[in-house]
């Protein structure tokens, strides 16, 4: 089934089938394969790097030849079309933009990578998914809060939503039992701090628990009103 997806299909369906969209943000001299292929092991299959990392581009293209499409990079921050072509032909297979552009997710949906939107209001989320978004990243998701993504589910019940900024271990379940599709973040699956303290492996259990999180959240979710 996989083997057949195009990489746009291929980076929908694992977001959905994980329920995880981690981030790295790492300093200019790291390697980023490490971090990744940890998170690889922990049972991820896309990984965030942000343009307003050093070297993004780079770390688009070692991810491309390292995992060959078993791992999938997302470009995150993207705000204008020439950055999204750029990452795109990089090796980047999402397109992730903290806010709704038209022309960022057109690009994304003309050189066949997926585009995540970003948004949070009923309005912006309609405009991602008119414009074309095959996801809605709601940041800061802890503003709304879990029950907010119902409220946005009962109204547009087709959306894929993706809370970001504020998803802890401690409330994961809740926001997918409230509707979300998957969950994102950065510094709750890699954090330098723990990593120094615990060695990479400790990245592998954070994006191992959160995945069992959302699994488990899924069996007993109830019906969104």
């Amino acid at each position: 089934m996989i083997e057949h997806m195009s990489r746009r299909e291929r980076a929908v369906h694992w977001t959905k089938a994980t329920g995880v969209l981690p981030a790295i943000k790492i300093k200019a001299d790291d390697d980023v394969i490490p971090y990744v292929r940890a998170m690889h092991e922990g049972g991820a299959r896309l990984v965030e790097i942000t343009m307003t990392t050093p070297r993004a581009l780079e770390h688009f293209a070692a991810i491309a030849a390292e995992f060959g499409g078993e791992m999938l990079a997302a470009a995150g921050t993207v705000l204008d079309p020439a950055t999204a072509r750029t990452a795109i032909l990089a090796g980047a297979s999402v397109i992730v933009s903290p806010a709704v552009k038209p022309e960022v997710i057109a690009t994304a949906n003309r050189y066949g990578a997926a585009c995540f939107s970003g948004a949070f209001t009923a309005t912006e989320v309609l405009a991602a998914m008119e414009a074309g978004a095959d996801m809605v990243k709601i940041f800061p998701a802890a503003l709304g809060g879990p029950h907010y993504m119902t409220n946005l589910k009962m109204v547009y019940p087709e959306v894929n939503l993706i809370p970001s900024g504020g998803v802890s271990l401690e409330n994961a379940a809740d926001f997918i039992r409230c509707g979300a599709c998957a969950i994102s973040g950065a510094r709750n699956f890699f954090n330098y701090d723990m990593v120094k303290q615990h060695g990479v492996g400790w990245v592998t259990e954070q994006v191992a628990r959160y995945i069992v999180i959302v699994a488990e959240a899924r069996k007993d979710a109830p019906p969104l009103p």
